[in-house]
C-alpha cells in the first residue's frame, strides 16, 4: 500500500487539471506554487481552451499530456470530478489530489457524489487524496502542490498531518512568525481513501522529518490507527491535537462506568497506548513538536531552574513539579563551583537566582556547572532582559552550551522589542525558546514523557493468556439474557454475571436468587452470616437509590424483614419494573472499595476503567481509563492515576490494601473483555480490597448479540 502513495511525495510530473491563467481561481494558485516551488520534475498544465501560463502550455486534455506523469492535481468542480478521474485513469495516472468540495462534507447528494468518484477510483486502481483539501507539500524534494499563497514554507523537520485544511493555511502562515518550518505537510480533507493511517508510515520513513504532528478530526478505524502508530512513535514522535472534547460527545449510558467513558476518555487512552503526546492547544502542538525536533532527551525528571530574577524563577520552579517533574537536589560540589562564580547574595538552592546583575559569562559558567551536575537532568532557563547587558550577548554566550549539550535545555524568553534579537539567535541555532515559564516547562514535561515512554518500550510485553477461553466462550453461549422493561436487553442476571466473572479468575462472593421470604429464609442455612441482600430487578440498575439494599443481615428474622421492605421499597420507587425477588449474599470483611470497568467504544475496542467505587464514583470522578489488553505497566499506571489506587498503599488511619490482586484483577478482565468483543459492558462495584486478595461484590455484565 505504500507503494501506491510515493507518487503523492516523489512524482516524476505533475498533471494540474483546471490550470487557468485567471490569477483570481484556485487553478492559477496550485500551478503558481508548483512552478515557484523549484519542483524538479515535468510540469504539464490541462485546461480545454488551452493557452499559455507562466511560459508553459496549457494542454486540452490528459490524453495529450507527454511522459513523464504520475501525479494528477484535479481542480475542477465536484460534478466533473468522475470524468476527470476517468481520464486519469485512461491516462495512466495512479495518484490524484481532489481539491473540490461539495461532496460528503454537504449532505447525502455530495455523499453519493464521493461513492461515486471513489468507485472510478478503485476501478482505476487510483489512490485519492480528498476531496475537499487544500493539498501537500514537500520542502526538501520540493513540491507544493496547494493553492495556499506563496511562499513555500523554507525547509523544515516537523511533518504535519491534519484533517483541516484552514488550519494547514493559517499554521504554515504563523509558523514563519513562530521560527520553525515543516518538512510534509498534508491536508487529508474527507478521507474518501487515504487516511491518516496510510500516511503514518511514509510521513515518518522521510529522512528530513524528525517529529510527526497531527490535527485530528475523528479517526474512522481506531485499531488500525493504534497499530500504525505504534510503530512511528517506536521510531519518531507523535504529537497529536484532538478535538470535539466537549461533553456532547459523550454517549448517555445506564452505568457509572459508560455514564464515564465518554469519547474524549477513547481517545486519551488510545493516543496513550499508541505513545502519542496529546496536546490540549494549538501553540503546545507545535512548541512540544520544535522541543521534540531541537533537543536531546532527558535521562530523568530532575530539572534545574536559572534565572537572574527571583518571581519568575519561583514560577518555573512551581510549573517544574506542576507537569510532573521534580526540581534537582545539586551536589556539593556544584554548590561550591556556584559560591566560587556569584555573588554572595545568589541564591544557589534550585531554583539558581544570580541576581539581576548577571553577566553573560556568569548565565554561562551557570548553565555548564547545572549540566554538569549528575543529579541534573535537564534545566530550565529564564531569561528576562537583563538590566546591565544585552540579552543577544547573553544568548551568544549560550548558544554552544546548549548545542553541545546532551541534556534539554529550554528557555522562557521573557519579553518583546528587548528579546527579539536573541530570539532569532536562538531560533537559527535550532534552540527553542518560550514566551513563559509555564510553557518552557511544558515543553521539558514533554521530552520527559517521551524518555519515559521509550524506556518503558525496551521492557514492555504483553502479558501472556490465563483465562480459558474455550470455556468462557461456552458459558456465554449458553447464556440466556434478561428482560428490562419489556425488551429483550443485555444484562445478565447476578448469578450468569457471577459465574463469568469466575471464569475469568476474579474472585467473586456467591449470589443466590431468593424469589420469596421462605426462600430468602432458607438460602440462610448455606450461606450462613452475616449477610447482604438486594432488590432483583432487571429494571433497577441502582438498587441503592430505592431503597434495595440491606447490609450486614445476621439472624434469618431480619433477612426476612429486609427481603419484605426491599420489595415493598421497590414496588413503590418503580411499580413499573419487574422484580424477580431478592438476592443474597455472603458479607465480604471491610477493606478499601474500588470499581473495576469496561465498557466497549465503537472505534477503539474495550477500554478499561478503574477509581474510587461505592455510590459517589459519578460524583467523585476519581477514575482512569485505559485501552484493551492491558499489559502489566499499564495495568499498573492506571491504579496510579487515581487517589483510589494511591490509597492502597495506606493512608493515615486506612490500612494498606493488596494491590497487586487490584492489578491481576485488571489483566483478568481485559483479556476477558478483548478476547470476547459481546461483552459489551462490565462494572465491578464496588471490588473490595482486602489486606490479602480482592473480592468481587457487585456485579453487572451486558451482553450484546446474544439475546435469545
Amino acid at each position: 500500500m505504500t507503494e501506491s502513495l510515493l507518487p503523492f511525495f516523489s512524482p516524476r510530473g505533475v498533471a494540474i487539471v483546471g490550470a487557468s491563467a485567471d490569477p483570481t481561481k484556485l487553478g492559477y494558485g496550485v500551478a503558481r506554487n508548483l512552478i515557484q516551488s523549484q519542483y524538479k520534475g515535468a510540469i504539464h498544465l490541462v485546461n480545454p481552451k488551452g493557452g499559455t501560463l507562466m511560459s508553459l502550455p496549457m494542454r486540452t486534455s490528459l490524453a495529450e499530456v507527454p511522459d513523464p506523469v504520475d501525479l494528477a492535481v484535479l481542480i475542477v468542480p465536484a460534478a466533473a470530478m468522475s470524468t476527470a478521474l476517468a481520464d486519469c485513469g485512461a491516462r495512466g495516472i495512479r495518484a490524484a489530489i481532489v481539491m473540490a468540495g461539495g461532496f460528503r462534507e454537504i449532505g447525502p447528494a455530495g455523499a453519493a457524489l464521493e461513492d461515486e468518484i471513489l468507485r472510478i477510483a478503485r476501478e482505476n486502481q487510483i489512490r485519492i487524496l480528498g476531496p475537499n483539501c487544500i493539498g501537500l507539500l514537500d520542502t526538501h524534494y520540493p513540491l507544493d502542490a496547494t493553492f495556499l499563497p506563496p511562499p513555500l514554507p523554507a525547509p523544515g523537520d516537523i511533518g504535519f498531518l491534519s484533517h483541516s485544511g484552514a488550519f494547514c493555511a493559517a499554521v504554515i502562515d504563523w509558523s514563519r512568525q513562530q521560527g520553525f518550518s515543516f518538512s510534509r505537510l498534508v491536508s487529508l480533507g474527507n478521507q474518501a481513501d487515504i487516511t491518516e493511517t496510510d500516511l503514518l508510515a511514509l510521513m515518518a520513513a522521510d529522512e528530513h522529518t524528525r517529529v510527526l504532528a497531527m490535527y485530528i478530526e475523528s479517526l474512522p478505524d481506531g485499531n488500525r490507527f493504534i497499530e500504525e502508530a505504534r510503530k512511528v512513535s517506536a521510531q519518531k514522535p507523535i504529537v497529536a491535537l484532538k478535538v470535539g472534547r466537549s461533553a456532547s460527545g459523550q454517549r448517555a449510558a445506564a452505568s457509572h462506568t459508560g455514564a464515564l467513558a465518554g469519547a474524549d476518555a477513547a481517545y486519551e487512552s488510545a493516543f496513550e497506548k499508541a505513545g502519542i503526546l496529546r496536546a490540549d492547544t494549538a501553540e503546545e502542538l507545535f512548541e512540544w513538536s520544535r522541543a521534540l525536533a531541537w533537543l536531546p532527551l532527558p535521562t530523568g525528571r530532575r530539572m534545574a531552574v536559572l534565572t537572574d530574577a527571583g518571581g519568575p524563577g519561583v514560577m518555573a520552579a512551581d510549573f517544574i513539579e506542576t507537569h510532573g517533574m521534580t526540581l534537582a537536589e545539586f551536589s556539593e560540589s556544584t554548590h561550591e563551583k556556584l559560591r566560587a562564580l556569584l555573588p554572595p547574595a545568589a541564591s544557589l538552592v534550585n531554583p539558581v537566582d544570580m541576581l539581576s546583575s548577571a553577566s553573560p559569562h556568569q548565565y554561562a559558567n551557570s548553565l555548564q556547572i547545572l549540566l554538569d551536575d549528575p543529579g541534573v537532568d535537564g534545566v530550565l532557563l529564564v531569561l528576562p532582559p537583563p538590566p546591565m547587558y544585552s540579552t543577544e550577548s547573553v544568548a551568544d554566550s549560550l548558544i554552544p552550551l546548549i548545542q553541545n549539550s546532551k541534556k534539554p535545555v529550554t528557555i522562557a524568553l521573557m519579553g518583546s522589542n528587548l528579546v527579539r534579537e536573541a530570539w532569532r539567535r536562538f531560533t537559527a541555532a535550532r534552540i527553542p525558546t518560550y514566551d513563559f515559564p509555564e510553557r518552557a516547562a511544558s515543553a521539558l514535561s514533554c521530552l520527559a514523557r517521551r524518555a519515559d515512554y521509550l524506556r518503558e518500550l525496551q521492557t514492555e510485553s504483553a502479558p501472556a493468556p490465563t483465562l480459558d477461553h474455550a470455556a468462557i466462550s461456552s458459558l456465554l453461549d449458553g447464556l440466556v439474557l434478561s428482560e428490562v422493561e419489556g425488551k429483550p436487553a443485555s444484562w445478565l442476571d447476578p448469578e450468569a454475571a457471577d459465574r463469568l466473572l469466575a471464569a475469568a479468575r476474579i474472585p467473586t462472593a456467591p449470589v443466590k436468587l431468593a424469589r420469596s421470604a421462605d426462600e430468602a429464609a432458607s438460602l440462610t442455612r448455606d450461606l450462613g452470616f452475616p449477610l447482604v441482600l438486594k432488590i432483583a430487578s432487571p429494571g433497577i440498575l441502582h438498587k441503592s437509590d430505592v431503597g434495595g439494599i440491606s447490609l450486614n443481615l445476621n439472624s434469618t428474622e431480619e433477612v426476612v424483614t429486609s427481603y419484605n421492605l426491599a420489595i415493598r421499597n421497590a414496588q413503590q420507587a418503580k411499580p413499573e419494573a419487574l422484580i424477580e425477588g431478592c438476592h443474597l449474599q455472603r458479607m465480604i470483611p471491610s477493606g478499601q472499595e474500588v470499581i473495576l470497568g469496561a465498557t466497549r467504544d465503537p472505534q477503539f475496542g474495550s477500554l478499561i476503567m478503574f477509581g474510587s467505587g461505592g455510590i459517589d464514583v459519578e460524583g467523585l470522578k476519581d477514575v482512569a481509563f485505559s485501552l484493551a489488553p492491558l499489559t502489566v505497566r499499564e495495568a499498573g499506571r492506571l491504579i496510579e492515576r487515581t487517589w483510589a489506587g494511591r490509597k492502597l498503599g495506606g493512608w493515615r488511619s486506612i490500612p494498606p490494601a493488596d494491590r497487586d490482586a487490584v492489578r491481576e484483577a485488571l489483566l483478568h478482565l481485559s483479556e476477558l473483555v478483548h478476547a470476547h468483543p459481546e461483552i459489551a459492558e462490565i462494572e465491578i462495584n464496588p471490588l473490595r480490597v482486602l489486606d490479602k486478595g480482592a473480592v468481587a461484590v457487585d456485579v453487572r455484565i451486558r451482553i450484546e448479540n446474544r439475546v435469545k
